[in-house]
């Protein structure tokens, strides 16, 4: 059910007020609405995440559906005046980490933390938490599993990874690939 948005409220806000009960019944998250002119258009762009506690990514089917979902609210609705253009994607890679949430999301992953102190600090996120993040060690990175405390980072970000993970780590497509050359 869709709720009538305040008449007053600013744009992004009233999208907000749309979206957010759509995004939370799929068991999404809403990471941020935008409302911005574009000609004589408005775009209006959701992004949306997986709970903090998921680890993994958004497929694009999921994204697909809660488009789908989210239009349709927008429609009946109407909180965006004239013709607008719908742009629903996930954070990406590139999003800052500037929240606990942000950090727990990126778990298993390699991150890059710049402490206040101009320092950097690398490694693969075990947990976050309010007291902590934990890093495990990776090549050019904390040579031991290290713990920093959160109000002692500026900023930090995903590291993108080119390489796969061992073969006890995937989801065992080598193994079968490894099987078929025994039998030869």
């Amino acid at each position: 059910m869709v709720t009538p948005t305040s008449s007053g409220a600013a744009p992004a806000q009233r999208v907000r007020e749309v979206v957010e009960p759509v995004v939370r019944a799929a068991g999404l998250h809403l990471e941020d609405v935008v409302v911005a002119p574009a000609g004589r258009r408005t775009v209006v762009r959701v992004v949306v995440d997986l709970d903090e506690d998921a680890v993994g990514s958004l497929d694009l089917d999921t994204v697909g559906e809660v488009s789908r979902d989210i239009s349709a609210a927008l429609d009946a609705a109407d909180p965006v005046r004239g013709v607008y253009v719908l742009e629903v994607s996930t954070p990406g890679t590139d999003r800052p980490l500037t929240e606990l949430r942000h950090v727990r999301r990126a778990r298993t992953r390699v991150v890059r933390l710049t402490l206040h102190d101009g320092s950097t600090v690398r490694g693969r996120v075990v947990t976050a938490d309010p007291d902590g993040y934990v890093l495990d060690p990776v090549p050019d990175g904390v040579a031991e599993r290290t713990t920093v405390a959160p109000a002692d980072v500026a900023r930090g970000h995903v590291e993108v990874e080119l390489n796969r993970l061992p073969a006890e780590d995937t989801d065992g497509a080598s193994d079968a690939h490894d099987d078929e050359e025994d039998e030869d």
